[in-house]
């Protein structure tokens, strides 16, 4: 079975993500798609939402396609949050997997990558999704240090660059603006409803 491994805080879950795991499920011929939420703070600021309302939020988002699920595994009490360390939990979890993960183009460049090489032979694929801001000429500069045995299992995404981001989502809440229709409906009632990210009752309207 050829599953996807798509990991990140997911603060909030966004449009973006829902359309780069559908179409990295396709080009890739998945036969699912597993979210992976994580606490860790490694490579970015801690998440502002705590592990179970972003667990809720992708579950509720995802509820509509079958090839999509939530997986916990890097929420657990003994998880480092180490791509490294995670990978082997999830081969026991799935042991007739075989796992291409999914990332950001961001996440490769701006991301304290610890090691990678061991990622990468632990994997089928590692495919990166183009985000703006991420030019293809940084992007293979980090392509090209991995050493070159490793590299043909590293591919890009055919896909446009995506400008959604969580910490966009995040500032336009700050600022009083509307984020509805940059992450799924269920998504955005349930972050209305629970007043996530100092949302108010106007923003709801």
């Amino acid at each position: 079975m050829k599953i996807g491994i798509f990991g990140g805080t997911f603060d909030p879950i966004h449009n973006a993500h829902l359309f780069i795991a559908e179409a990295a499920r396709t080009l890739e011929d998945l036969e699912r798609v597993l979210f992976v939420p994580t606490n860790a703070a490694h490579y970015r600021t801690r998440a502002v939402a705590d592990g179970e309302d972003r667990c809720a939020m992708i579950a509720a988002a995802i509820a509509g396609n079958s090839r999509f699920a939530l997986d916990r595994s890097d929420l657990d009490s003994a998880a480092t949050g180490f791509t490294a360390d995670l990978l082997p939990r999830l081969q026991l979890r799935y042991p007739d997997a075989r796992f291409t993960f999914i990332l950001g183009a961001d996440s490769l460049v701006n991301g304290n990558w610890v090691r990678l090489e061991e990622i990468l032979e632990a994997l089928e694929r590692f495919v990166v999704a183009p985000r703006a801001g991420i030019s293809d000429e940084v992007l293979g500069r980090v392509v090209s240090a991995i050493p070159a045995g490793l590299r043909t299992r590293v591919a890009t995404l055919n896909l446009p660059e995506l400008p959604e981001s969580a910490s966009l989502i995040r500032k336009l809440v700050n600022e009083g603006k509307t984020f509805r229709y940059l992450v799924p409906e269920p998504a955005w009632h349930y972050i209305v409803e629970r007043g996530l990210y100092g949302t108010s009752n106007g923003q709801a309207t």
